[in-house]
């Protein structure tokens, strides 16, 4: 037995009643940006189900270049395989508060990391959510600066605190 034999189970009940959703633009028509956090799931705290948005996952949530890769991607796949037009989706960048990032703003905690990871310091840095509100602000400002994103795609910004469970926006759709 392995830590993961208790989802199995639990997966073999979700599997009794499921119904596949057909592949096509997401419902929601909203692509989230957040991160792994196991506190953070995006389907329970925006009320997600499955078909309504894509979830992009990675430490503190940030908008890096293989971020802005896959939503390039997405864009394209949206225009190319199901003709949409005018606007293709949102993306909705989703920081939060206590994120476990926000100790890469210790330099000396950041040494250490970098120490023993073998990551560079600059991409651990890059990752650092130690203030959302700021971050999600840089966030959305890079990813709208970025050739790559189709001007067809909408950002906005938003912090999640882990206190309340709140979604808060930071940065109205642009």
């Amino acid at each position: 037995m392995t830590r993961l034999s208790p989802l199995l189970e639990r997966n073999e009940r979700f599997a009794r009643d499921y119904a596949p959703v057909a592949l096509g633009v997401p419902t929601a028509q909203v692509v989230v940006v957040t991160c792994l956090d196991h506190r953070i799931d995006p389907a329970a705290v925006l009320g997600l189900q499955p078909g309504e948005a894509p979830v992009i996952r990675n430490a503190g949530g940030r908008v890096t270049e293989s971020v802005i890769n896959d939503l390039a991607y997405l864009a394209f796949l949206a225009d190319a395989l199901f003709g949409a037009s005018g606007p293709l989706f949102e993306v909705a960048v989703l920081h939060h508060t206590q994120c476990g990032t926000g100790f890469l703003a210790d330099t000396g905690f950041l040494g250490r990391a970098v120490q023993a990871t073998g990551i560079e310091e600059t991409t651990l840095k890059a990752s650092e959510v130690a203030e959302p509100h700021r971050t999600v602000r840089e966030d959305v400002a890079h990813l709208l600066a970025s050739p790559l994103l189709s001007p067809r795609i909408s950002v906005s910004g938003h912090v999640y605190a882990i206190d309340t469970g709140r979604v808060t926006t930071v940065v109205d759709v642009s």
